[in-house]
């Protein structure tokens, strides 16, 4: 029994966890991530909220261009628009390449001039990284970028930032083919095509240069298409104003 002035533990245990769950359940209708005390983190987007049966492919262009033929003819094959996201020192030894990828109606993004660890540098330099990949891609297409793909999908605050000065939108993606560790063609396959955050909307990550890509690309446009899904390239899939982004990085319109 209570003495006099005494409070009841369980009312206190009772009282914490109903204070815990109203500050996740904040933290969770905030358009980004929430942090400590009100601070809010800046999130890119992963994937766009939307009723439609449609994803974006994408793939990262900073090493070289040897299935660049390859991946154009799969592409045209399942009537597929891609986003290629090249580095600004790409651009420079493969201006050939980024033109076929440009001619074949694909869209392009800024992968960063150097392939930088951005997360590490201040906002002048991030400033500087985009801005020299956006200047390569211009002399050699003449077209006015406004995607931008950290590399090694590093972001903080700083590299959002930077990207918004610049007037562009800062895409990662929420389905990873995991191309870079060189699995088998099935095995990616299997990946995408069996992925929890496969959904419409999606933003699926590939990369030039991988000898298996090709392969597995085929399958899993043919598998998509048979599921349903039509493709598209991050720019006609994003909202570019009156939006928000979730915790997921999810991409709604408001």
């Amino acid at each position: 029994m209570l003495k006099k002035g005494e409070i009841n533990p369980s009312k206190i245990t009772k009282f914490l966890v109903a204070a815990a769950v109203g500050l996740l359940a904040l933290m969770f209708a905030l358009p980004a991530v929430a942090t400590v005390f009100g601070q809010t983190k800046l999130m890119p987007i992963y994937s766009v909220d939307t009723p439609e049966k449609v994803v974006a492919i994408t793939l990262n262009a900073a090493w070289g261009d040897s299935d660049t033929d390859i991946l154009l003819e799969i592409l045209k094959e399942h009537d597929a628009k891609a986003t290629f996201f090249v580095c600004g020192y790409w651009v420079t030894k493969y201006p050939d390449a980024l033109r076929k990828f440009h001619a074949a109606g694909h869209a392009i993004g800024n992968h960063g001039d150097t392939h930088a660890h951005v997360a590490s540098l201040n906002f002048d330099q991030n400033v500087e990284e985009i801005a020299d990949a956006h200047t390569r891609v211009l002399g050699v297409l003449g077209i006015e970028m406004d995607l931008y793909r950290p590399p090694y999908g590093e972001y903080n605050d700083t590299v959002i930032k930077a990207a918004q000065h610049l007037k562009y939108h800062t895409i990662q993606w929420d389905v990873d083919s995991l191309d870079w560790k060189r699995p088998t063609p099935e095995a990616m396959a299997n990946r995408v095509l069996n992925h929890k955050s496969l959904q419409n909307g999606s933003i699926i990550l590939f990369h030039c240069d991988i000898p298996e890509t090709p392969i597995a690309l085929r399958k899993i446009l043919a598998e998509l298409k048979n599921q349903g899904y039509t493709f598209t390239t991050v720019t006609d899939l994003i909202h570019k104003d009156n939006f928000k982004i979730n915790h997921a990085g999810r991409q709604i319109p408001i």
